[in-house]
């Protein structure tokens, strides 16, 4: 009986705890929407890490957001705001900066755009980032704090992402990831009191430093800060040197631009079809906003090759809500593990417009450990319920957004 006990002990240390998603750099931080069976008990959730995040700043904290929008219950965000409001009164310095073009998609964000704004010590601005970079938008989600911590994931500054959408981030306390995360920052918060085009920092697109275990890239590359390098290309490198196997989950998968005209967009997409006909086994699990007429051609043509499976989750609506609640039930979550031991997530969507053209940032980090955890995740969504395969003939339903 000793001998069974003293054995379950060894079983039980060896399996993988909250502990082992995160060290004293990274950490693994989850959202994922009420009313579904997608709980990881062992990594925290986003409204319980921003707050303790927040609380802890002495100096400064540089938020970079799509947009904001708070709801009237407060339950989720509001935690979050509070903890801003303290750190004012406490003497920290905050900074927000959002993208203007949001304000007209939701009429939400400006009200709560304006509540943050007025709170004594918080400095917010809204730029349209088309009237500096000729295209694109802020699409990022980071904040630092004291210039060494920071969070960079798929939750956006919405009480909606916090309750109804399936996110991933990091929380970080790589003093080198922060600067980078800062870097950024503050080059677009110079640019943002700008009313005219801004000429490119850059005529050469940067390479990222690969040597450390982990490192942030961000786009577009023409206004990426010294020591930042591009995202759009290191993507397609990581997928290009992929060995056995490369792991994705994303809201929106399409190979080719918004603007007009529309032109193909193959900087991702050549590299994966590459990868698949050359023996790597591809896996991709997107939203089902994905089945849109806009986007169904090419996931389905990318689902044809050999070596790829493709699946589409879709989350159903809150029972306890009298309606739909618009924006939400979905997944949101945007990262890859290749060969299971590099972990690449990021604030990007997969499509023309973004890596060439929008504000993003992605990390990427050789860590067996977070990549094998981040894989399990994606693994619990591939076998859900919510999952199915791509449907490469038949239509689907119109979609609510």
């Amino acid at each position: 009986m000793r001998k069974i006990a003293l054995v379950l002990l060894v079983v039980l240390a060896a399996r993988p705890s909250g502990a082992a998603t995160k060290n004293a750099d990274y950490e693994l931080v989850y959202s994922y929407p009420v009313e579904t069976t997608l709980a990881e008990p062992d990594l925290r959730r986003a409204h319980e890490v921003w707050p303790k995040m927040i609380d802890a700043a002495k100096t400064t904290i540089d938020l970079e957001q799509f947009y904001i929008v708070n709801s009237t219950s407060g339950l989720y965000l509001q935690p979050t705001i509070d903890a801003l409001e303290r750190a004012t009164k406490r003497g920290v310095h905050v900074r927000f900066l959002m993208e203007k073009k949001f304000f007209k998609i939701d009429p939400n964000s400006l009200p709560s755009f304006e509540r943050l704004k007025a709170i004594p010590g918080v400095e917010a601005r809204a730029l349209e980032w088309s009237d500096v970079n000729g295209q694109g938008i802020i699409h990022a989600k980071f904040f630092v704090v004291d210039g060494k911590t920071a969070f960079i994931g798929s939750q956006n500054f919405d009480w909606r992402s916090l309750e109804h959408i399936h996110e991933l981030g990091i929380r970080t306390g790589d003093a080198r990831i922060a600067q980078q995360a800062q870097a950024v920052f503050d080059h677009d918060w110079a640019i943002s009191t700008s009313t005219t085009a801004v000429a490119p920092d850059r005529t050469e697109r940067p390479s990222a430093d690969r040597n450390p275990s982990a490192y942030l890239v961000a786009s577009p590359w023409r206004l990426n800060p010294q020591g930042v390098g591009d995202s759009e290309s290191e993507l397609a490198r990581l997928i290009e040197d992929a060995k056995s196997s490369i792991e994705i989950q994303l809201l929106d998968y399409n190979a080719q631009t918004r603007s007009k005209p529309t032109r193909y967009y193959g900087v991702i997409d050549a590299a994966l079809r590459d990868a698949a006909l050359r023996g790597v086994r591809v896996k991709l699990l997107v939203s089902n906003w994905e089945t849109d007429p806009h986007d169904l051609p090419h996931a389905r043509s990318l689902a044809m090759l050999p070596n790829v499976e493709v699946r589409v989750i879709t989350i159903p609506d809150v029972k306890s809500w009298p309606a739909h609640v618009p924006f939400t039930r979905t997944c949101h979550s945007k990262y890859m593990i290749v060969d299971g031991k590099t972990l690449w997530l990021g604030t990007s969507n997969w499509a023309g417009g973004y890596m060439d053209h929008s504000r993003n940032v992605e990390l990427v980090i050789k860590d067996e450990t977070l990549a094998a955890r981040a894989a399990a995740i994606l693994k619990h969504l591939w076998d859900s319920a919510y999952a199915a395969p791509l449907e490469l003939v038949e239509a689907y339903p119109e979609l609510r957004r």
